[in-house]
């Protein structure tokens, strides 16, 4: 957390009580929150905190590199603290994502160079499919 004070300072910008909340949240959370999630996870701590305030928090942490947004098919999006290259999976179900931990899927950049010209710098990685929970109750 004194690295994103200092990258706050580095920036000019203001490392308000709300901001860091919601940083702290998404740092302490694997659930990959949408914006909406954080809002109803913080309102009872922050009451005068709007979903305003927390969409353009998080527009600003994902500029400064801390937070990045996840594109999982719903009609909005979800954020992620931890910014290190890693695939998600989707439950088709109930729309829960996790990570896929331990999976190095980097290899899949020289394969996708074989097919283009790009210059590939990163990717994102989904798959989808029904989660644990979801399994148990269809049985």
């Amino acid at each position: 957390m004194e690295n994103l004070t200092l990258l706050f300072k580095e920036k000019n910008l203001k490392l308000t009580p709300q901001r860091y909340a919601i940083y702290k949240y998404l740092k302490s959370t694997k659930s990959h929150p949408s914006a909406e999630m954080i809002y109803d996870n913080l309102k009872a701590n922050y009451p005068t905190m709007s979903l305003a305030t927390i969409y353009k928090t998080l527009k600003t942490l994902i500029e400064l590199g801390v937070v990045i947004e996840l594109n999982v098919g719903e009609d909005n999006f979800r954020y992620d603290a931890n910014t290190s290259q890693h695939p998600h999976i989707i439950c088709l179900s109930c729309g829960r994502v996790d990570d896929i931990e331990n999976a190095d899927f980097n290899f899949l950049d020289d394969e996708a160079k074989k097919y283009t010209d790009y210059k590939i710098d990163t990717h994102q990685l989904y798959f989808y499919g029904i989660c644990p929970e979801c399994q148990k109750k269809s049985e």
